[in-house]
């Protein structure tokens, strides 16, 4: 097994961008369907953002952005690994593996690696700081799956192919091992970890996985959430069924995706890498979606920076792994984070109180931060609140 580590450099080939914002312009474009966003993503809406990634948006700016912090690749377990290791300036920083959501990216993070590794620059207090490693997770982006295709991915995600593609499943366990061993390959003994959504799921199995040097795992949400037993609604006050009732609404979701992905995650790859338009329109409405449906045809505030959905699109785009992101759903990964004893816990997002009850029949929390973000993409969003939240936590661990 080589445990090499390579130095990485984002550089898509002005080639593929000129044929992106080329098919940009070239979208075949649907009737609209009545009913506006009760039918999906309307025609108008995505039109108007397509056209501003084809004629405004500036890949380059959002590119050397990525490129500011080291970024580097490695093979763990027939993998490559894309990941950022950005080192804090402060002499006794603790190391910390940050992973991204689904369906996003490691762009997901841009505006918190500043703060969290130099917290001096950004006034906050420097005793506590990190050195954060921020994977790309396997079949996202610069995390391609090996094995050939038809048509190779453009740019430089596309690496050496292998023959045959590795048919084993991707389990949250998988990658937490492929996290740990990451981590001990960067030289980090001791370090902490932290995720959302998908990234939830991994940063609690690798502190199951690997107790011994993971010092605390902080997530922003997914803990808690009721089972079906009565008991674990007692004494819930009305304001806490509303939000419970709301959260399960949410969850269910409108589009059916989850079970779609489960089944026939292919079908959708041809669209992801054929149109940009296709890959945007399901990108756009998976954020939708997890941050409220706007059934009623009501104007809904944009929680995230549309330069910021635009470069987790390009990632998707350039790098053609709109399909084989999908494998939280396909390999069965999708879900709540599971619960774990082995080391502390936390949440900066956690919600209401009723949900720490719960969370805390099986595991051990330390920190809970009920705060609400405007987005399902936290760190997109609310990034001051993540890194407040990661703070805070960790704080508690190692006054």
């Amino acid at each position: 097994m080589t445990e090499t580590i390579t130095p990485f450099r984002i550089d898509i080939p002005q080639a593929d961008l000129d044929d992106l914002r080329d098919r940009l312009r070239r979208t075949r474009w649907a009737r609209q369907l009545p009913g506006g966003w009760r039918r999906g993503v309307p025609v108008a809406y995505l039109r108007e953002l397509a056209t501003y990634w084809a004629e405004e948006f500036d890949w380059r700016a959002q590119e050397a952005r990525l490129n500011a912090f080291p970024q580097f690749t490695t093979t763990v377990d027939g993998q490559s690994v894309h990941f950022l290791h950005v080192r804090s300036p402060e002499p006794h920083a603790l190391p910390l593996i940050v992973t991204h959501s689904w369906p996003s990216s490691v762009a997901e993070l841009l505006d918190v690696l500043g703060p969290l590794t130099d917290p001096r620059s950004h006034g906050l207090d420097p005793g506590l700081a990190f050195h954060v490693v921020a994977p790309s997770l396997p079949g996202f982006a610069f995390s391609p799956f090996p094995g050939p295709a038809t048509e190779p991915a453009t740019g430089p995600a596309s690496g050496p192919a292998s023959e045959t593609a590795d048919e084993r499943p991707w389990s949250v366990e998988r990658v937490a091992r492929t996290w740990a061993e990451l981590m001990r390959r960067l030289g980090h003994d001791r370090y902490g970890a932290h995720g959302n959504d998908a990234g939830a799921l991994v940063t609690a199995r690798l502190a199951a996985l690997d107790p011994e040097h993971v010092t605390g795992a902080v997530i922003t949400s997914g803990l808690g959430i009721p089972t079906g037993d009565p008991a674990e609604l007692a004494g819930a006050s009305e304001d806490e069924l509303a939000w419970l009732k709301m959260l399960g609404e949410r969850m269910a979701g409108g589009s059916g995706y989850g079970p779609y992905l489960a089944g026939r995650p292919q079908t959708l790859a041809h669209g992801f890498a054929d149109s940009p338009v296709a890959q945007l329109a399901y990108l756009v409405e998976r954020f939708k979606e997890f941050d409220g449906w706007p059934e009623d045809g009501t104007p809904v505030a944009e929680p995230v920076d549309r330069d910021l959905v635009l470069t987790n699109a390009s990632l998707y785009w350039f790098t053609g792994t709109g399909g084989s992101s999908s494998w939280t759903y396909y390999d069965g990964a999708a879900g709540m984070p599971a619960d774990q004893r082995a080391v502390p816990t936390g949440a900066t997002h956690g919600g209401p109180a009723l949900l720490r009850r719960i969370a805390e029949r099986g595991n051990d929390i330390v920190y809970w931060g009920d705060g609400q973000s405007p987005s399902h993409m936290v760190a997109m969003a609310a990034p001051e609140s993540v890194v407040t939240g990661v703070r805070e936590f960790f704080g508690v661990l190692l006054r």
